[in-house]
């Protein structure tokens, strides 16, 4: 490995930030330590129909997966919820920092809980566990399919497009917009609002028994 750990991240604001977070972590468990963030783009991020119908989860991992493989990067970093629940050959996760808020949340202008919602309201999500959930709770409900960052879905609902949309807690928080719509967002409890599988949590990846790996065990 070189003098320089390279760190492999999705582009968005949300990923970097959390890459970022590994970074310090790694900086607090080995201090001196040099990285670099590696940004790639993935064939989710390219895509601007629902993940679903183009196979879901491993849509944001490969071509991270695929630069780990050839060494262009010493470790990635995913949203945990993203990964499929397989690992590819000669790959492991050598570290899950601590983990973040799982639930779900809804914004709105006004901050109001599903029950709240005006009949017919207009509820953007691009999730199908979140779909099925919202109508469960409220069949009246007009759910709009809704890609794009957090802040462009955050932005539906703002600007008056949609009458709300359910975003993680986790991303609202790692990139300051929680805190700063705090009125606007409520998160919504898990027992009636089930989260997906590892949601809140990253997953630092790495090559099996790499210098790396070794490095990321520590946080």
């Amino acid at each position: 490995m070189t003098k320089t750990l390279r760190i492999g991240t999705r582009r968005s604001r949300l990923a970097t930030a959390q890459a970022t977070l590994v970074v310090d972590a790694l900086r607090r468990a080995h201090p001196g330590l040099a990285c670099e963030l590696a940004p790639l783009l993935t064939r989710g991020d390219r895509r601007t129909g629902p993940l679903a119908d183009a196979g879901g989860k491993g849509l944001f991992t490969a071509e991270l997966e695929d630069a780990l493989r050839a060494g262009r990067i010493h470790l990635a970093v995913h949203s945990a919820k993203d990964m499929p629940a397989e690992m590819p050959a000669g790959l492991v996760i050598a570290a899950v920092p601590d983990r973040a808020d799982p639930r779900d949340a809804l914004v709105s202008r006004d901050g109001l809980a599903p029950a709240d919602l005006p009949r017919g309201a207009r509820v953007g999500t691009g999730s199908e566990r979140r779909r099925v959930q919202l109508l469960a709770l409220r069949d009246d409900l007009e759910i709009v399919a809704l890609r794009g960052n957090v802040e462009t879905r955050l932005s539906a609902a703002l600007d008056g497009a949609l009458d709300a949309v359910v975003l993680a807690m986790a991303g609202l928080e790692r990139v300051g917009l929680a805190q700063e719509h705090a009125t606007r967002v409520r998160p919504l409890d898990v027992a009636t609002f089930l989260p997906a599988a590892g949601q809140g949590a990253l997953a630092v990846q790495s090559q099996a028994d790499s210098p790396a790996a070794a490095l990321a065990e520590a946080i």
